[in-house]
């Protein structure tokens, strides 16, 4: 399988973690949510298949606890699982692994790491027995990405360009100026022959553009690369396209012109045939569409067209059927369908397993990356001829002792009638004919969505406001992923203006339900649901009681000029230039309505945000502060982007949401809490009797 990496402003943080449960409790089941518990989840991050179908290769992530470790982001190992469950170690410890292949022959494991003796992150292989790991392959700088070829002879990957010795020796002088959008490196592909496990000198395949994926075909003769005309993230989001190589020459075959945002592509077994998952058009905000075309050139054909989901993956059956994995509505399917369109069928239905991502093996058995209501993403195997895939791993056994809160799809109505759906997780210890104060929780993108699986992170608060006694509810407005291009479309051109207020009608919904205090209500989210967060706390005050804004947008004019993502924005999502009317980006930015504020607000940001820039932030904060009608802090994390990575900025963050939230929807409210914190793991909860 070949992959793409997709970069959004949908804030999607790493580690997605926690969720729900048993409607019993039993004696050992004593403990209930704290965000030290999600500081310690680990969750499986990709899946590979030996090529019998056997054993499942997968990557672990290993988070570092506070106090214990030192800070940083999650350890990533290599660890692999036989079909029964058997699972062993390969690569462990304080290593971070990716990038996880089978040699083509099934014997050995292939990984990119830095590992001791690497200048720079290298291919390594580990016998499939077990035993130290070789590297088979340096370059002058770091590799990206890698694939074998068929027969195992050849190795391309993707990796930059080494400076120039001249330009090493002015930066060890102090020129290490940086030119803005000028003097980024773009990935290049290289190809390097392998000879038993060495790989020889690798030559350049020297066509322009930044490359983003490779793969190739069963020949061996070609490859499919997907570039960009640069290497800016705008570029890499809107103008990747399908280019076909000859591999011996490096020249180009011909072009396959996709229409906007790509993702997966590969070639069929027998070569012929290039199959994507792509845009529908240019103005299509993710990539969704199983796609066809020619392996000789010629136009991409969607093969479901009628289809209202989003396909995220798929591999080839044989030379005339494709198996995919798509996002319907809240669920996850597996279906196949053949080249030609026909013959579509559902393999797995929607409502087990949500599935992130799948790779197949040649007997027919496919690895998945799955998560469900009860743990965070696990490997599961789907057995050639299944209909339900079998989970493998149980990376968290003590999630087996912990008191989860009963989670449900909510299903509502739009004020204009539009049928909508969110995840719902109820107070822990929830007591008939009670309300409670609410935890609106709004994804980022749009162009994402809220499945019905594991929904707590260190910025969701999940499982962990439940146990606080809050309803945590998680909406998918228009704009959402999972229900087709039409509907992924729906606020276009309308920022802040109809999908905002399907979060109003949403907690309308579950304030008619009997569930919520409709005085006692927080809104939060990270970048575009920041941007909701701020909208709640502005335009919407008199709706939000308190607002925790996580990399969010606050000014529409601003954050065009501070973005690395202007274009995407300008296709997918405005759909005008701010230029063509500063009023209407002015009447949709939460500072124009700064004045209105009475919601008390919590502002977070990591100073490194390319996306959203942390200006966003502090324009906010700062006019809120001059009107001074509301409590406000704005909370920095040196060095973080677009989302948290290092462990003491997740513990940091999920500590404050909830001291924020508990403060001014349960406790006194009035001046912001305290704005040091305790982070020390508070003593475990004495055990409880069991319950039915």
């Amino acid at each position: 399988m070949f992959r793409t990496s997709r970069l959004t402003h949908a804030f999607a943080p790493a580690l997605a973690v926690a969720l729900v449960a048993a409607s019993t409790l039993t004696a050992v089941a004593q403990e209930a949510f704290t965000p030290h518990h999600v500081a310690k989840i680990r969750t499986v991050a990709a899946v590979a298949p030996s090529p019998d179908g056997s054993e499942v290769a997968y990557v672990l992530a290993v988070p570092r606890i506070p106090f214990q470790d030192d800070d940083g982001a999650a350890w990533t190992e290599l660890h692999v699982v036989k079909a029964g469950g058997a699972s062993r170690p390969y690569v462990t410890g304080a290593v971070n692994v990716g990038g996880v292949r089978w040699t083509p022959d099934g014997r050995g494991l292939a990984f990119l790491a830095r590992r001791a003796g690497d200048d720079a992150r290298s291919l390594h292989v580990v016998p499939r027995d077990g035993g130290e790991g070789q590297r088979v392959l340096a370059h002058a700088t770091d590799i990206a990405a890698f694939e074998f070829s068929p027969d195992g002879r050849q190795v391309a990957f993707l990796a930059r360009e080494a400076p120039s010795k001249e330009r090493q020796d002015l930066a060890r002088r102090g020129f290490t100026q940086e030119i803005f959008e000028e003097t980024l490196q773009p990935l290049r592909v290289w190809i390097a022959p392998l000879d038993g496990l060495t790989a020889g000198a690798a030559r350049l395949v020297d066509l322009p553009g930044a490359a983003a994926v490779v793969g190739w075909n069963a020949a061996g003769t070609q490859l499919v690369v997907l570039y960009a005309p640069t290497a800016l993230v705008d570029d890499d989001l809107m103008q990747r396209r399908i280019h076909i190589v000859d591999a011996a020459r490096g020249t180009l075959v011909t072009k396959i012109d996709n229409p906007g945002k790509i993702g997966q592509v590969g070639f069929s077994p027998d070569g012929t045939t290039i199959a994507t998952v792509s845009a529908a058009d240019i103005n299509d905000p993710s990539e969704g569409r199983l796609m066809v075309a020619p392996a000789g050139g010629g136009a991409l054909r969607d093969l479901m067209p009628d289809y209202e989901a989003h396909v995220r993956a798929f591999a080839w059956r044989d030379a005339d059927t494709l198996v995919y994995m798509s996002e319907e509505g809240v669920s996850s399917v597996v279906g196949e369908v053949r080249k030609d369109g026909t013959g579509r069928r559902t393999i797995v239905a929607a409502g087990g397993p949500i599935i992130t991502a799948m790779e197949r093996a040649r007997n027919g058995a496919v690895a998945l990356l799955a998560h469900t209501p009860a743990h965070p993403a696990e490997v599961f195997l789907l057995e050639s001829g299944a209909t339900t895939p079998a989970r493998l791993t149980r990376s968290n056994p003590w999630l087996d002792t912990m008191r989860l809160a009963r989670q449900e799809v909510v299903r509502f109505k739009a004020r204009d009638g539009l049928d909508l759906e969110g995840i719902l997780v109820r107070p822990l210890d929830e007591q008939a004919g009670q309300r409670y104060p609410l935890i609106l929780t709004v994804h980022g993108g749009p162009e994402a969505r809220d499945a019905n699986g594991w929904v707590t992170s260190y910025a969701n608060a999940g499982q962990v406001g439940a146990a606080q006694g809050f309803a945590v509810f998680y909406p998918n407005y228009r704009g959402s992923t999972g229900r087709g291009v039409a509907f992924s479309k729906l606020g276009q051109a309308d920022p802040a203006g109809k999908e905002f207020d399907d979060l109003v009608d949403a907690v309308d919904h579950l304030v008619t339900t009997g569930l919520v205090d409709r005085a006692k209500v927080g809104i939060t989210g990270g970048s575009y649901g920041g941007y909701a967060s701020a909208w709640g706390a502005s335009y919407y005050t008199e709706r939000f009681a308190a607002s925790v804004m996580f990399v969010g947008i606050s000014n529409k004019v601003s954050k065009i000029g501070t973005t690395d993502i202007a274009n995407e924005e300008y296709y997918v999502h405005a759909r005008k230039r701010v230029w063509d009317d500063w009023q209407f980006a002015l009447d949709r930015s939460p500072v124009y309505h700064a004045a209105k504020s009475r919601t008390p607000t919590l502002i977070l940001h990591g100073t490194a945000d390319p996306r959203v820039h942390p200006t966003q932030s502090l324009e906010f904060y700062r006019h809120l502060k001059l009107h001074g009608n509301t409590p406000v802090r704005l909370v920095w994390y040196p060095g973080e982007g677009h989302g948290n990575a290092r462990a003491a900025s997740r513990l940091d963050y999920s500590l404050r949401l909830m001291q924020w939230m508990t403060h001014y929807l349960k406790g006194p409210g009035g001046p912001p809490p305290p704005h040091e914190l305790d982070y020390r793991e508070p003593a475990a909860t004495p055990p409880t009797a069991a319950r039915q």
